[in-house]
Parts: C-alpha cells; sequence; structure tokens
C-alpha cells in the first residue's frame, strides 16, 4: 500500500471515529427509515379515499395522488439531504416526525373543507385537492431518511453498505405499508380512524425519540419552551378540526363512501350517494316506482321483451341501490335476479336502509362483475343489464369488447343487454363504447335525450343490444309514453352517431381519456 493511500484510510477512520458516537444505534436508525417510508404510503392510499367523494376515483385522481407524492418524496428528501449537511441530524429528527403527524392529523379537516369548495373533475381542483392531501405531511416523512443515513454515516469506508441497507429498509416499509393498508386497514377502518392513528403514532413516536435523544446529552425538540408549546397547541388544533370536520360519508366501505338521504318530496323514497354522486333512487314503499330516466328506459326495455306477470332470468352487473332487481321482482313474480355487486358492505347498507331482502329471486354475489361472469352458463339469461360504475366512470375492464362477448355468450337467443353510460359532450365514450358493443353483438340502438345525442349536455345514455332482431317498434311507443321522451337511434342514424370511433379491447381501454372534457 502506497504511503498516501495509507494516509487517507487513516483519514477516513480519524474522521469516522467522532461520527461513530453521534450515530443512532441500527435497529432505531433502521425502524425510523422503515415507519416513515412506510407512513408516506399509507398517506398516499388513504389519500385516493378521501378526495374520492369530492373530485371521484379516476385514473386522473389516481395519478394526482401518485405523482404528488413523488413530488413530496423527491422534495422532501432533498430538503432533508441538504439540512442534514448544514445543521446536526440529531436535533432534526424528533421536531420531523412531531411536525409530521401534526400535518397528518390537519389532512382531515384541511381536505373535507376544501373538498367542499372544489368538488367536480376539473383538473386544477384534483391537483390541488390532491396536493392538500399528501404534500406536506410526506416531505417531511421523506426528509428522515437522509437525515438517518448522515447520522450512520461513520465510516466512510461502509458508505454504500449503509446507504444500500437503509434504502432497502426504506423500500420494505412502503411495500408492507401498502399492503396492509390496502389489505387490512382500509378493509376494517374509516378513512378518518386510519390518519388519526398514523398521526398519533409519529407524534408519539417523534415525542419519545426527542427524549432518548435528550438522555444521550444531545439535542431533542429543538428551540424555546414556546416553540414546544407552539407545536403542541397545532397538534391539538389539528386533532379538534378532524373531529368537527364535515364527513361526507354515513358509511365507508373498501370502495365507496356512501350515504343514504330522505327524499323531502317523497316520504319513502331515498337516494343513495357513492363518493358524493347521486347513484341510485329507491322507493322503500312502491318498488314499481322508477325515478331516474335511465330506469325508466330499462323497465321500458323490460316491459317489451316480456309482459308484466311473466318473469325472467336477468343478470346485473353492479348492485347500486337494487332498482332494478326489485323493478323486475314487483312486476314480474318469480323473476331469478343474479347481482354482481363488488362491494359487501354497499350490499349490507342496502339491507339496512334500502330495503334490500335476497332469497330465491334476488341473489346478490360479492365480486368483480368481469371475474363473476366468466363463471356464468352460456344462454342462462333472458336480460343482462350493465350499471356498473367507478364514481361516474364506467370501470374500463367492463367497457371492452372482450366483456361483450362474455355477456353476448351468457345471453340466450334473442335476449337483450342493456348498458348504462354517463358521458358528457364531446361524447366520446359513449360513441366508443357503441362501437365496441356493436363488434359483438348483431343489433345495437341507442336510448338518450335529443339534447345529449346533439352534444349539447352530459347525460346518462342506454345501449341496447341483442344477437337477434330488437322490438323497436314496441319499444319506441313504449318510450313515447314516458313523461320526457326520449330518443331511439338506431340504424343509419346510430351509424352516423358512432362515426370512426374507437373499438375498446382489454389491450387498449382508454376510458377515462376519453370522458376527459378538456
Amino acid at each position: 500500500m502506497s504511503s498516501s493511500s495509507s494516509e487517507v484510510v487513516a483519514g477516513s477512520a480519524a474522521v469516522g471515529a467522532p461520527a461513530a458516537s453521534r450515530a443512532l444505534p441500527n435497529g432505531l436508525a433502521a425502524f425510523l427509515v422503515f415507519l416513515s417510508s412506510g407512513a408516506v404510503l399509507v398517506l398516499e392510499t388513504v389519500s385516493l379515499r378521501l378526495v374520492g367523494p369530492y373530485v371521484g376515483v379516476t385514473l386522473q385522481v389516481t395519478s394526482s395522488v401518485i405523482g404528488i407524492a413523488l413530488a413530496a418524496i423527491a422534495y422532501g428528501a432533498w430538503t432533508g439531504g441538504w439540512l442534514a449537511d448544514r445543521r446536526d441530524p440529531r436535533g432534526l429528527l424528533a421536531p420531523a416526525l412531531v411536525l409530521a403527524g401534526i400535518a397528518t392529523a390537519v389532512t382531515l379537516p384541511v381536505v373535507r373543507y376544501a373538498g367542499e369548495v372544489l368538488r367536480g373533475g376539473a383538473t386544477s381542483g384534483i391537483l390541488l385537492l390532491t396536493a392538500l392531501a399528501v404534500f406536506v405531511p410526506a416531505a417531511l416523512l421523506a426528509a428522515v431518511t437522509p437525515l438517518v443515513v448522515k447520522l450512520q454515516l461513520a465510516d466512510l469506508r461502509r458508505t454504500g453498505q449503509v446507504v444500500g441497507r437503509l434504502s432497502g429498509i426504506g423500500t420494505l416499509g412502503g411495500i408492507t405499508a401498502t399492503l396492509v393498508t390496502g389489505f387490512v386497514l382500509v378493509a376494517a377502518l374509516p378513512s378518518t380512524v386510519i390518519l388519526v392513528a398514523l398521526a398519533v403514532l409519529l407524534g408519539v413516536t417523534g415525542l419519545a425519540l426527542g427524549v432518548y435523544l435528550r438522555r444521550r446529552e444531545v439535542a431533542g425538540l429543538p428551540g424555546p419552551a414556546r416553540n414546544k408549546a407552539t407545536l403542541a397547541v397545532l397538534g391539538l388544533v389539528g386533532a379538534g378540526l378532524s373531529a368537527v370536520a364535515p364527513n361526507p360519508c354515513d358509511v365507508e366501505t373498501a370502495y365507496h363512501c356512501a350515504r343514504v338521504a330522505s327524499d323531502p318530496g317523497r316520504d319513502s323514497g331515498r337516494v343513495l350517494y357513492l363518493n358524493s354522486a347521486e347513484h341510485s333512487y329507491v322507493d322503500l314503499a312502491d318498488p314499481t316506482h322508477l325515478e331516474y330516466a335511465y330506469t325508466q328506459w330499462i323497465g321500458a326495455v323490460a316491459d317489451v321483451i316480456a309482459p308484466k306477470g311473466q318473469r325472467l332470468d336477468s343478470l346485473h352487473l353492479g348492485g347500486g341501490g337494487f332498482t332494478m332487481p326489485r323493478y323486475l321482482t314487483a312486476t314480474r313474480p318469480g323473476t331469478d335476479n343474479v347481482v354482481f355487486e363488488i362491494d359487501g358492505e354497499l350490499v349490507e347498507l342496502d339491507r339496512r336502509l334500502l330495503g334490500v331482502r335476497p332469497g330465491p329471486e334476488l341473489k346478490a354475489v360479492v365480486g368483480d362483475a368481469r371475474m363473476l361472469v366468466d363463471g356464468e352458463p352460456t344462454a342462462s339469461r333472458d336480460l343482462v343489464v350493465g350499471d356498473a360504475f367507478g364514481h361516474l366512470v364506467v370501470p374500463w375492464h367492463l367497457a371492452t369488447r372482450e366483456m361483450a362477448g362474455e355477456v353476448r355468450r351468457v345471453l340466450r337467443p334473442g335476449g337483450i343487454y342493456v348498458q348504462n353510460v354517463i358521458d358528457h359532450p364531446p361524447g366520446r365514450f359513449i360513441r366508443s363504447e357503441l362501437a365496441t358493443v356493436a363488434a359483438e353483438f348483431r343489433t345495437v340502438a341507442l336510448i338518450a335525450p335529443p339534447a345529449a345525442i346533439d352534444g349539447q349536455v352530459g347525460s346518462n345514455f342506454l345501449i341496447v343490444a341483442s344477437d337477434g332482431p330488437l322490438p323497436l317498434d314496441a319499444l319506441r311507443q313504449r318510450l313515447d309514453a314516458l313523461a320526457t321522451p326520449p330518443d331511439l337511434l338506431t340504424d343509419a342514424g346510430l351509424a352516423g352517431f358512432v362515426d370512426d370511433a374507437l373499438v375498446l379491447t382489454d389491450d387498449y381501454a382508454p376510458v377515462d381519456q376519453l370522458l376527459a372534457t378538456a
């Protein structure tokens, strides 16, 4: 070894000696990195549920939450590293955790008050609300890892090992938090409880770390007593605001923020809201009452394919408030209704508040409709009703040609598929969905308000499809009898409306982009 090399190694050891006394125990360092990294992913996952009632649960919202979280991690790590080179990291770790706990607690009231103002699907509103939900606490938590890394670099010859180990532990923390939150916490606890518990955990950990470091005769929470009192007051204010912040949910299920409201104009009327969207209307005293126009259209289709009193074998993709299964049972005793509903807690809510009574004529199967329809016997149903939504969007995997093919397989010869679609001008999604269904079914028609077909307003659209001829004359007559008759678009008129729209497939189904109004 050359003399210069010896001097470098000796210098490294000399520099590393005092650093070793400042380093945290390896177990404590690993715990802090694991906790802070995992907490960021808990925030990211739960934030989707916090903002959903106000801006929906769409690809844009999911992308915004992920993007804002990554930005927070980048800026937090950058800032934490910058501070670690200019100040003693031991004096920054405890405050970072306490402040992250306070910011997490404050997230609840901030999102719920701001969400009332930012409701809707505007891009600016989505980005702002997700930033309010994620950015500050995630940035504070992301600063913890570089602070810990700085403290643990006691020997310059082991820099790679230290950085690699702590980076791996942080990644494991994120993976663990993602799986536990997605599979356990969200299914077992409301978002409010998860965030408050996380805030308490971070705050207590920060305070305990401050006490530990002070006992080691290093800095704990820095600054005069009034600064510490300020932090305590902020924490109490955050907790207080969380307790009184408006909660848009009666029940928070694994998939929805659900609420049932009474109709002031109809004593027995109930409205089901899912993620703030008006989803279903149920008349507890009269299951034949169809409040919404699109349900009246579905009822009209049922009436022309099977006169009242004639039973049907029907399959419903999406349950919601179970309006149509109740209608078919009331008008056609003996009808076999099978409902695929992904949200088991929503089914339970329907039982308690909306009068849903599963039995021989109504079977609710909990699960994803795309998975469950594969198990349905071929040629076993007279009517399939597609009415599944994630907020106001048909889930993409239920909107593809492959899904339409499965529905066609399940229908008997001459059976009918009706699919409810919501779209707004310029109407790109409804055109694509019509083209998609038409790629599998021989005969297709569209029911919608004239203004919606003309591209003037957003609306529900009802696609009606069959492998055989549709009873168009009878259907038109039945629709014309409604209080507000819709248009029935067929043949050349329908072909002109669809034009050269994209056929959606499992390989390419940009549903959210087609629904964008910009």
